[in-house]
């Protein structure tokens, strides 16, 4: 490009074209993105005044005071939790995704929408739906006490095996989507090249199908994983009091105790576990990406 025109275009750059194109996003994006999450994080080094207002004293003590082994149990739980989440979904949706994907073409589209099905309800409700099924005297309790095969009701509300349930219930349709694709793209010619080499069916998923679908797996993870951190109203309703997770423990700072600085903390410190999270998938799949470049 000759100096002239290369003027020229920058010219339009400065003055209009793709900025003013751009200009709604970065609006949209600074309004409510950048804006809230530096208020939070200036909250977040302020203290919390004798009323519940915010003292603009700067201050680390919000971040020491997670540093207190009740907080880091919370923390240590929530990420467990997440965890089972993502390994739950990760056992279950694969081999669903996998169907899916090898399914015939006419039959996809119906598949895929029964994965898309459950977004049109809202989640709060899907959630006193499955409290309605596994209170004491909900729906699964009646008739297994009058098919005898119980005597007394089941335990199964208020404990963390029905927040599990609960979360991989809402959550499950993130891991399928990112699965499907990623196998749906997958060449079967690869698999019949091990075949002609003596894999057995077993090897070849291990060896092929596993590794060309790693991206879609710790995507799916990843979109199962950070919402779990996040979604309070879950542990609220299906763990009651017995369970207390970091979303919940936010919540509460923000709305019950008023400490809005410690809140603001906790925020950021999910924010970091997110960032990192994300950083090692764009570290992890970009590395696959280059090895298969070379």
């Amino acid at each position: 490009m000759r100096p002239g025109k290369l003027l020229s275009a920058t010219g339009r750059w400065l003055t209009g074209g793709p900025l003013w194109t751009l200009s709604p996003v970065i609006i949209f994006m600074v309004t409510f993105l950048a804006l809230p999450l530096l208020l939070v994080i200036l909250v977040s080094f302020f203290k919390r005044g004798t009323y519940g207002d915010i003292n603009y004293v700067f201050t680390l003590e919000n971040y020491i005071r997670m540093m207190d082994p009740l907080y880091l149990k919370i923390l240590w739980v929530s990420l467990v939790i997440s965890l089972a989440t993502t390994v739950v979904c990760l056992l279950l949706g694969y081999p669903f995704a996998y169907f899916i994907a090898r399914a015939p073409k006419k039959f996809r589209l119906l598949l895929l929408m029964l994965i898309v099905v459950p977004f049109w309800t809202n989640s709060l409700v899907r959630t006193y739906a499955w409290i309605i099924l596994l209170r004491t005297e909900g729906v699964i309790n009646t008739y297994l006490m009058q098919l005898g095969i119980i005597h007394q009701p089941l335990t199964m509300l208020y404990n963390q095996g029905s927040v599990l349930v609960g979360l991989v219930y809402t959550l499950f349709p993130f891991m399928i989507l990112p699965l499907y694709a990623s196998i749906e793209k997958l060449d079967s010619s690869y698999l019949e090249a091990a075949g002609d080499l003596g894999a057995t069916p077993w090897q070849a998923f291990l060896r092929v199908t596993l590794p060309l679908t790693m991206p879609g797996i710790i995507a799916g993870s990843l979109l199962v994983f950070i919402p779990t951190l996040g979604y309070f109203f879950i542990p609220d309703l299906m763990g009651g009091s017995k369970t207390m997770l970091i979303s919940n423990l936010i919540k509460n700072q923000f709305l019950t105790a008023r400490d809005w600085p410690f809140g603001s903390a906790l925020s950021i410190i999910l924010i970091v576990i997110t960032l990192v999270l994300i950083y090692a998938y764009i570290r992890v799949v970009g590395s696959k990406k280059d090895t298969e470049v070379f």
